[in-house]
């Protein structure tokens, strides 16, 4: 603990976050941590969800009543596993997405071709 109160996170829970990163708000809620609503500001969501990713593992650890850090790691490996998977998932959807509509595209600018 610092002189101002405040709870030091050791450096065995500082790192990147998945669920922190892909479920900000939600994760923000669960962990007692409320600086993840900023990301409901629009654009500056899109800076934001990094930080909270980078940054989240802190924050959890000042906010939360851990044991111990294995307590920590097992409750966090969850959120990052989930957002891991979200993240895959989401990025396979995005593929394709585009490349269904890349093949429309493709087959309306063929019909139109004499």
């Amino acid at each position: 603990m610092q002189e101002d109160g405040s709870v030091v996170a050791p450096n065995e829970v500082k790192g990147w976050n998945w669920g922190a990163f892909m479920f900000s708000i939600y994760w923000g809620i669960g962990n007692k941590t409320y600086l993840p609503l900023l990301c409901l500001i629009p654009l500056f969501n899109l800076v934001w969800v990094f930080v909270v990713g980078f940054k989240g593992n802190e924050w959890a650890w000042q906010k939360g009543n851990y044991k111990d850090i294995a307590t920590f790691k097992a409750v966090q490996e969850t959120w990052n596993r989930a957002g891991f998977v979200f993240f895959i998932l989401t990025i396979v959807f995005v593929v394709l997405y585009f490349a269904f509509f890349a093949a429309i595209f493709s087959a309306i600018s063929s019909s139109f071709s004499y």
